[in-house]
């Protein structure tokens, strides 16, 4: 089946790589190529474009692409320095990120993404490799499963759901999308209005099966190392745990590393390695009523400053 797939900021995003034509970039999460293909358009003969994915549906798509200076590979964006190395790459110029979960991925009920469709519980972007969500569940501990619940879908009844997940585990495994949703509904006294008791539950597990925010926390160093001064990361989050996470990195290497109060002129203060290009930016309106998913995404973009050489 073909799912739509509409790309959130998609010029935002691109624009603020302030793409170079001879360049070399990376789109570090390819899904449906939307960035990808808008960056090609803006490189020269001499420029390249190395993009990431785990989903071997993402992997299908970009094989379409037919461009000498496109190369796909597949593989979680964590493994970036070492992929990069294999082909000769040691500086890039750009790196762009656009976070989270995919809209095929949700609208094809069969990944076990959404709680809307009655499928197998897997969860796992690469279906060719790892455990399902399913197989965690019905192996981890009560607290380990709080916890994830906890930390990774800031959902307040984490215990009353895991408490709910491994008791009724011990009348059979727990395999689908709606048993997990019915479970967890009666565990959740109180919800936001709109939100379905389930959202927390399942995007904590999708997070936490993928080790979304632990491969983010490893690329964003990486790619500083990798970055030519003057070359830039743009990053859109959907949520506000990844968010803190990218946040934090930029404003933190935003800053020179001196102690508080130390006494020297402003002149001898190093530079920092990093400088925050402009305020995050968000959906308009308009992109908004035409792609609700776009609500919740911030893009973030800092620059590599000569300092960091």
């Amino acid at each position: 089946m073909n799912f739509v797939h509409k790309t959130v900021l998609l010029h935002e995003a691109v624009d603020a790589l302030a793409i170079q034509p001879e360049g070399t970039y990376v789109d570090g999460t390819f899904g449906r190529g939307g960035h990808s293909r808008l960056i090609l358009s803006q490189l020269g003969e001499q420029g390249r474009l190395i993009a990431f994915d785990k989903d071997p549906a993402a992997i299908a798509e970009a094989a379409g692409i037919a461009d000498p200076r496109f190369s796909i590979v597949h593989a979680g964006f964590a493994d970036l320095a070492d992929a990069l190395a294999a082909r000769g790459v040691t500086t890039i110029d750009g790196l762009l990120l656009d976070l989270g979960v995919s809209s095929p991925q949700l609208d094809d009920g069969s990944r076990g993404f959404s709680f809307r469709f009655d499928a197998p519980l897997d969860m796992r972007m690469d279906t060719t490799r790892g455990m399902t969500v399913a197989e965690w569940l019905n192996t981890a501990d009560q607290q380990d499963i709080a916890e994830v619940i906890r930390d990774y879908g800031e959902e307040r009844f984490a215990k009353q759901v895991a408490a709910a997940i491994v008791a009724r585990r011990g009348e059979q495994p727990i395999a689908t999308t709606r048993e997990l949703a019915t479970l967890v509904a009666g565990a959740v006294r109180t919800r936001e209005p709109g939100q379905d008791p389930a959202t927390r539950t399942f995007q904590a597990l999708r997070i936490f099966i993928n080790r979304e925010l632990e491969e983010l926390s490893l690329i964003l160093p990486q790619a500083l190392r990798l970055l030519r001064p003057g070359g830039r990361y743009s990053i859109i989050a959907f949520h506000s745990l990844e968010d803190r996470i990218v946040k934090r990195f930029m404003q933190d290497a935003s800053k020179s590393d001196l102690p508080d109060r130390l006494p020297v002129r402003a002149a001898e203060v190093p530079p920092p390695p990093l400088r925050l290009i402009g305020k995050p930016i968000r959906a308009t309106a308009a992109e908004v009523d035409d792609n609700p998913r776009a609500r919740s995404a911030i893009l973030r973009v800092a620059e590599k400053t000569e300092a960091a050489r």
